[in-house]
């Protein structure tokens, strides 16, 4: 399995921040974007007015920049280059004067007990040392009724796109990742991360198990990505 050591993790997107949003656009050809965009719609149907949203791992603040647009968001971060480029890019936003940044790790957040209504994590559990102790401080800071949301990677179920997929995956984005970044191994670790990560199903028993309620998962782009979202129940009990 591969090593996810928070301090290597956190090394490597430190190194590669200064390109990290020319590299995602240009490798997911800005599909993200769209991706970004359901994830709001998807929460914004389950929210109250005016929502407080904590959006964790949030990188240069992407996913946070369009909740904003839903409520006030807390991006937290445990990479500090990462968060000075989302903040500069937050400053050029109407909403993003909605955004509070904040250094911390997904694994011991620095928020009190049933601080937000809703919780983001956009391509982010995957690199987590525990994705057990990572729900669990989610769930924690869920507000009873709040809502969870995970956008993660995933691997296409179609047979020959599957086996398309996987070629550019193993074999030209590292490279291409490499190329654009300067830091080819971040590229090749994303690659190898992703074909390790639970399956959707998986993933949804995990939710369960951390507590979470009407869970279900919804597949983007012929399974390249999944939106994964729960419910945590308003006795906020966690199993």
């Amino acid at each position: 399995m591969e090593d996810k050591e928070s301090g290597r993790i956190r090394r490597m997107f430190d190194r590669i921040a200064p390109r990290y949003d020319r590299a995602n656009r240009l490798l997911s050809l800005s599909v993200d974007r769209r991706w970004r965009r359901v994830t709001r719609r998807e929460l914004e149907g389950r929210l109250p007015s005016d929502p407080r949203i904590l959006d964790l791992c949030t990188g240069t603040g992407d996913l946070a920049l369009e909740l904003s647009g839903v409520g006030s968001v807390v991006a937290c971060d445990f990479s500090h280059p990462m968060l000075v480029l989302g903040k500069e890019k937050a400053s050029r936003s109407t909403s993003g004067r909605r955004i509070a940044f904040t250094e911390g790790d997904a694994l011991r957040l620095p928020f009190p007990d049933r601080s937000f209504d809703a919780v983001s994590i956009a391509f982010g559990l995957r690199n987590l040392e525990s994705y057990r102790q990572g729900l669990a401080e989610m769930h924690r800071v869920i507000r009873p009724r709040g809502v969870l949301a995970i956008l993660e990677f995933t691997l296409p179920t179609l047979p020959l796109f599957r086996s398309l997929y996987l070629f550019y995956f193993v074999r030209m984005l590292p490279r291409l990742g490499g190329w654009i970044s300067g830091h080819g191994q971040a590229y090749d670790y994303l690659s190898r991360s992703v074909r390790q990560f639970l399956a959707p199903e998986d993933l949804d028993r995990l939710l369960e198990r951390a507590g979470f309620q009407e869970i279900h998962h919804r597949n983007l782009s012929a399974g390249i990505a999944c939106l994964h979202l729960g419910r945590k129940p308003s006795s906020g009990s966690c199993r």
